[in-house]
């Protein structure tokens, strides 16, 4: 697909030169600290309100479009803008410049943090972060309830089945880790069917597919574990990037051993206080299984997904947002995913290994969901710190 090629009436008249577009999402993604919110604000500054080179409403277009996607919202929305600029060459080197540098750093400290014996102040900023993470799901999921909320309906029946497909994501990342994606793809496929009761939703397929292929990854375990765990990251997690939590936690600590429950919760913290899109926290547990190649290939999996979506179906996302059957899934899902967020502090939290991590936990948990000055970034750099001061006092760390 070329910049020609598209449809849409509001094309700008002039190519933005590529040399342009290498150097601006390279910016994005060295600045971009603090997750999608901060990426999408950096995109409408730039693309919107200082080069007008995209109209503010097919920017808020893109953004709806975007979220009704799997995988990673922010980082397809970079793809789309630099896609709308300059065709699909624009879009490939638009996201590996946004993608690329967040990663080098993230791969850079795995090889810190995941090694065999690092420095007791390197152990004790790591703790401290660590324990701030599950107050970060648990703020991640209460951030997407209103939206969802809202969009499930306002008849009581539907609210109850909200709050049931919430339970649903909740137990299963709680309880059956591997198998989580068939619990939300089953959510999103039961609304569709409650919405179009008089048209059975062929729905067996996909179902029945899912449950072959996580049992396939794990009986052949090493690099094809890693790309069916980098898969379900990029093309089956719907909801934002922290779902990929519930989606790795059980199969990497658990199943196959990759990391311990603290490195794991190392490993969250590291996606989250790194510029770029969170989605690279797959890049660290890729690490933790088979070295640099394992987190480059991890990566690769994880964001070919968004590159096929908006190089495949950008001149169609007019349709996609208006596919009642595509809207219906996401909110059934929607709520499973967030179901989900918030269930996986269950198995956060019991990776906590010192009794000093819990108060550490409870003041995260303090400055996330009530005093709400701090973001999330700046909440697991203070808890980093205050573990490093703890492990330089002498507390075992």
């Amino acid at each position: 697909m070329t910049f020609e090629d598209s449809k849409s009436p509001s094309r700008p008249a002039k190519r933005v030169a590529l040399a342009t577009i290498v150097i601006q999402w390279m910016r994005l993604g060295c600045v971009g600290f603090g997750g999608p919110p901060t990426h999408i604000a950096l995109l409408r500054r730039m693309c919107v309100e200082q080069r007008s080179w995209i109209d503010a409403k097919e920017f808020e277009d893109a953004i709806a479009t975007t979220n009704l996607l799997p995988g990673p919202a922010s980082t397809q929305l970079a793809i789309y803008c630099a896609w709308r600029l300059r065709g699909s060459l624009g879009a490939v080197l638009g996201g590996l410049c946004f993608i690329v540098p967040g990663l080098a750093v993230i791969l850079a400290l795995s090889a810190v943090f995941l090694q065999s014996h690092p420095p007791g102040w390197l152990l004790g900023a790591a703790a401290g972060a660590g324990a701030a993470v599950p107050a970060v799901a648990l703020n991640a999921a209460y951030g997407l309830i209103p939206a969802s909320w809202k969009r499930i309906g306002v008849a009581r029946a539907q609210k109850r089945r909200w709050v049931v497909y919430a339970v649903a994501g909740g137990a299963a990342a709680a309880i059956v880790g591997p198998y989580l994606v068939v619990v939300l793809v089953a959510c999103g496929v039961t609304e569709i069917g409650l919405r179009r009761p008089t048209r059975p939703h062929p729905a067996g397929a996909p179902l029945g597919f899912l449950p072959v292929v996580g049992a396939h990854a794990v009986a052949i375990g090493g690099l094809g574990a890693v790309v069916w765990e980098a898969f379900k990251v990029g093309a089956l997690s719907y909801g934002g990037g922290f779902v990929i939590i519930p989606f790795m936690q059980h199969d990497a600590v658990a199943t196959y051993h990759w990391m311990s429950g603290a490195q794991f919760l190392d490993a969250v913290a590291l996606g989250q206080i790194t510029p770029g899109p969170v989605v690279q926290t797959v890049a660290v547990v890729g690490y933790a299984a088979a070295g640099v190649g394992g987190g480059l290939l991890a990566a690769l999996i994880a964001f070919a997904p968004s590159f096929a979506f908006i190089l495949l179906g950008g001149p169609r996302f007019e349709s996609i947002r208006a596919n009642r059957n595509i809207e219906a899934f996401l909110t059934g899902a929607g709520p499973a995913v967030i179901g989900a967020i918030a269930g996986s502090a269950i198995p956060l939290g019991l990776a906590l290994s010192h009794l000093w991590q819990i108060p550490f936990l409870a003041g995260a948990l303090l400055w996330l969901l009530w005093v709400r000055r701090g973001g999330v970034v700046s909440g697991l750099v203070l808890a980093g710190l205050a573990g490093v001061v703890v492990a330089l006092a002498g507390v075992p760390v």
